[in-house]
């Protein structure tokens, strides 16, 4: 079993651009009634299945499978609904062996842009870079699967 212990920050400013290269990203939401995250998503040629407990204290279980492409479009289109579309950088953190995601959303979402960071430990502490802003670990609303529920430009506060 496979733990995801995470947390997600608004970004400010643009120190972030020009540290990586961008990949754009496609993924949607398979609507459950157990509160299980059951994720879709497309980068590049590759693509993923992805399902995830509701996090406790920072973490849940995660379970990520490759699946063939063309499946995967095929699940965005017939199973999904809405569907994010987003730019992702890569971008290596001050501590060893750890990178920040930062995601430029694209469409009903921009201009939101988040970093999120996998950490080894919930009681891990991560050097914020200068453009990471306030964090939303715990904001609901700035999960992904709510975001394609309920795009950031309809929201009426931020």
């Amino acid at each position: 079993m496979a733990l995801e212990i995470e947390r997600k920050f608004l970004v400010k400013g643009d120190g972030w651009r020009g540290l990586a290269q961008p990949e754009l990203m496609k993924q949607g939401y398979v609507p459950t009634e157990n509160h299980v995250t059951v994720r879709v998503r497309t980068a590049g040629v590759k693509a993923w299945i992805t399902l995830k407990t509701p996090a406790k204290n920072l973490v849940r279980q995660e379970f990520e499978y490759e699946i063939p492409i063309a499946d995967a479009e095929a699940m965005l289109k017939s199973m999904c609904g809405n569907v994010v579309e987003k730019k992702r950088y890569r971008i290596p953190a001050a501590e060893h062996r750890l990178a920040w995601e930062v995601d430029e959303f694209l469409g009903a979402n921009a201009p939101l842009v988040t970093a999120e960071i996998e950490l080894p430990s919930a009681e891990f502490a991560v050097q914020l870079p200068e453009w990471v802003g306030r964090e939303v670990t715990e904001e609901n609303r700035f999960k992904n699967n709510r975001l394609a529920e309920r795009p950031y430009s309809a929201w009426s506060n931020v």
